[in-house]
């Protein structure tokens, strides 16, 4: 009855031109979660603001900024609970475990037309979508590449016999010099050679194929490099990468964006795709990628307006705001074809990699493939075991686990 009286109070107001009638009807609050910092949130908040100001008086959308290491056990707990937001942007990773948990994305394929499909690169809507359903609208995607000191690769290498050749000319284990340093052991890295050689961690059912001929392939041919053409240093960190390609003693570096912020100022560098591979019958490396996606919660009470703004955040005029200011990589395809986007050698250089990366596996098994493929690369490059018998432990652990996901 309170509110009654409150909403016919307000009407009389209006009428009487004492409250203007815009404020009379209460906005629709939409809540979205994100972990961006630094200039990707400040590049998000300007699309907000946009979208705020076309819908003054109808919708308003509020931002939260989740810290990411907290923000996926955030949404487990919060979102089936009905008390999380009505929408969030996270990468495709978790989003078979949450579809599968229940009550925490909605799926989309209702508000799905062709034109809208059309909108994005078409493996960034492979990753959004599970067992054959949409659940997602993709925003940015993230993937690696080769990164080069311009002064010591004036040109870069196209394949990996010109990647050997070159690296070779540049290192100096002596003087602590190196053609090429990546975080080979990371199995996140190792896959753009697994994925080359074909190789793969599930078949088309999501069984585990960890100790596939391919990957055994792609890691004898990682060992190539280490040992025999010796142009990669000893078990990497990410700290001594870095600290390499800005002390000019690496030229080449295998990595996404994130390491651009890591190069000195000094340091003229260049970004081009990774090179194909001579072994591999000349295929490409394929790096995973992953896609930032934008999902309408299942307990949203507002999920048609959460669509609608989902929607203009995946807008050409949103893109190139989140290009160019959040400096990130749009999965709208209209974007780069925008002049100024276009011309922008680090947006060029991801958007053409991505042609032929492969979307990070969006099923609740892969988080069974992480430990048993780090333990399996850690024994390999210590020599401990050879890279069949380690891949034979690593797909028997995984296949274990994997059962027992299934019996839950």
């Amino acid at each position: 009855m309170k509110n009654l009286r409150l909403l016919i109070a307000a009407v009389c107001l209006s009428v009487l031109g004492l409250l203007p009638l815009t404020a009379a009807a209460a906005e629709t609050e939409i809540v979205l979660w994100h972990s961006y910092r630094a200039e990707e949130k400040s590049a998000l908040e300007k699309v907000v603001a946009e979208y705020n100001k076309a819908n003054a008086g109808k919708f308003k959308v509020t931002t939260l900024a989740v810290p990411y290491d907290a923000f996926a056990d955030k949404i487990t707990a919060t979102v089936p609970r009905g008390k999380g937001p009505d929408l969030f942007i996270f990468a495709q990773d978790r989003l078979g475990g949450w579809i599968e948990a229940g009550n925490t994305i909605e799926p989309i394929d209702f508000f799905l037309d062709d034109a809208l499909k059309q909108r994005f690169i078409p493996t960034t809507m492979q990753a959004m979508t599970y067992r054959g359903t949409v659940y997602g609208l993709p925003l940015n995607y993230k993937n690696i590449a080769l990164i080069y000191n311009k002064k010591l690769v004036p040109t870069p290498p196209k394949t990996t016999g010109e990647l050997v050749a070159l690296a070779k000319k540049l290192t100096d284990k002596k003087a602590g010099r190196f053609g090429l340093a990546y975080s080979y052991g990371d199995f996140y890295y190792h896959a753009a050679l697994m994925n080359g050689f074909g190789g793969g961690v599930f078949d088309a059912k999501f069984n585990p194929t960890m100790n596939s001929k391919e990957n055994v392939q792609s890691i004898d041919y990682l060992l190539k490099w280490i040992d025999k053409d010796g142009i990669l240093p000893a078990e990497p960190s990410t700290a001594l990468i870095t600290s390499l390609f800005n002390d000019g003693k690496a030229g080449i570096v295998f990595s996404g964006p994130w390491f651009l912020g890591e190069i000195a100022k000094g340091i003229d560098y260049g970004i081009t795709t990774l090179p194909t591979i001579d072994e591999a019958g000349g295929k490409p490396m394929r790096p995973w990628m992953t896609v930032e996606g934008v999902y309408v919660t299942a307990p949203s009470k507002n999920k048609e307006a959460a669509f609608e703004f989902a929607k203009f955040l995946t807008l050409t005029t949103s893109a190139k705001v989140l290009a160019l200011e959040g400096r990130q990589s749009p999965a709208n395809t209209e974007v780069y074809n925008d002049a100024d986007v276009s011309k922008d050698p680090q947006l060029k250089a991801f958007r053409d990699q991505v042609n032929v990366a492969v979307p990070m596996p969006n099923v609740p098994e892969m988080t069974m493939v992480w430990s048993p493929a780090t333990t399996a690369m850690n024994a390999i490059l210590k020599k401990t075991s050879s890279p069949k018998a380690a891949l034979d432990k690593a797909q028997q652990q995984v296949a274990k686990d994997v059962a027992g996901l299934r019996k839950k």
